[in-house]
């Protein structure tokens, strides 16, 4: 199988063609080995940071921002947010407070203080 990837590890943005078989992926279409990691990577175990929101209980209408600290499997994105849904938490924080720990390999933290 074949797939056609964009690397974004460097503003470069190379054109990537990975074939895909039983015996591994090659990689064509890298400019650095970055990008031949990158391409192997989103083949074999597709992983991203996750993003979001929580609300801040005692403050009136105030979400604070949070994301995992460890990129987390691509499959489980859904779960970290399910998680986060039903999540609250009390001002003040800081950046970098955890807010949950270990949602599917990860911490949770703040990445903008609520005073």
């Amino acid at each position: 199988m074949k797939r056609n990837l964009v690397c974004i590890i460097c503003p470069r943005g190379c054109s990537l063609l990975a074939d895909i078989t039983e015996n591994g992926v090659t990689v064509t279409g890298n400019a650095c080995p970055k990008g031949e990691e990158y391409a192997v990577n989103e083949c074999t175990n597709p992983v991203r940071t996750v993003t979001a929101t929580v609300r801040v209980s005692n403050r009136h209408n105030t979400m604070a921002s949070v994301k995992t600290a460890m990129p987390v499997p691509k499959d489980k994105m859904m779960d970290v947010m399910k998680a986060l849904r039903s999540t609250q938490i009390e001002a003040p924080v800081a950046v970098g407070d955890i807010v949950l720990k270990e949602i599917c390999g990860s911490d949770i933290i703040v990445t903008k203080a609520v005073l």
